[in-house]
C-alpha cells in the first residue's frame, strides 16, 4: 500500500469537535468527502493530516483559531433595516442570508438580533474564534 501523498486525490471520513466535545461536524453518516491533496478544498490543517496516512490510517489534528476559520472579528457584525430584506422574509435569530460582499463575493449572513426596525446581521463563519479538532480516517486513495 502507497502513503497519501501531495497531487492525491483522497477519500476521508472525519468527525470534528469543539475544545468541550462538542461535535459540529461528521461524514461518517454519508459518503467520505473527496479532494485532491494540495487544491485548497478544505482546511490546510486537515489536508496536512491525511499526508502520509495509508488507506484505513487515522490521524488527529487540532487547529488553532487561526487556521482554522479565523478568529471572531467584531467588523463583520451590523445593524441594518429591517426594509433592505427581502419582503417575504421573516427575520428570526439564527436565520441564515446570502448576501453579496463589495467585492462580489457570496457571503452568509446570521441574524443575532431583531428589533422594530433593525436586524443585527454576523458575517463571521459560525466556528470563526474557536479551535478545531479532526479526527480522520483516509477511506481510499482515488
Amino acid at each position: 500500500m502507497s502513503a497519501a501523498k501531495e497531487g492525491d486525490t483522497v477519500k476521508i471520513h472525519y468527525t470534528g469537535t469543539l475544545d468541550d466535545g462538542t461535535q459540529f461536524d461528521s461524514s461518517r453518516e454519508r459518503e467520505p468527502i473527496e479532494f485532491k491533496i494540495g487544491g485548497g478544498e478544505i482546511l490546510p490543517g486537515v489536508e496536512g493530516a491525511v499526508v502520509g496516512l495509508e488507506p484505513g490510517g487515522t490521524n488527529k489534528v487540532t487547529l488553532p483559531a487561526e487556521d482554522a476559520y479565523g478568529e471572531r472579528r467584531d467588523d463583520m457584525i451590523q445593524e441594518i433595516d429591517r426594509t433592505v430584506l427581502p419582503q417575504e422574509v421573516e427575520p428570526q435569530v439564527g436565520l441564515q442570508l446570502q448576501a453579496q460582499s463589495p467585492n462580489g463575493q457570496p457571503l452568509l449572513l446570521t441574524i443575532t438580533e431583531v428589533g422594530d426596525e433593525k436586524v443585527t446581521v454576523d458575517a463571521n463563519h459560525p466556528l470563526a474564534g474557536k479551535d478545531l479538532t479532526f479526527d480522520v480516517e483516509l477511506v481510499e486513495i482515488v
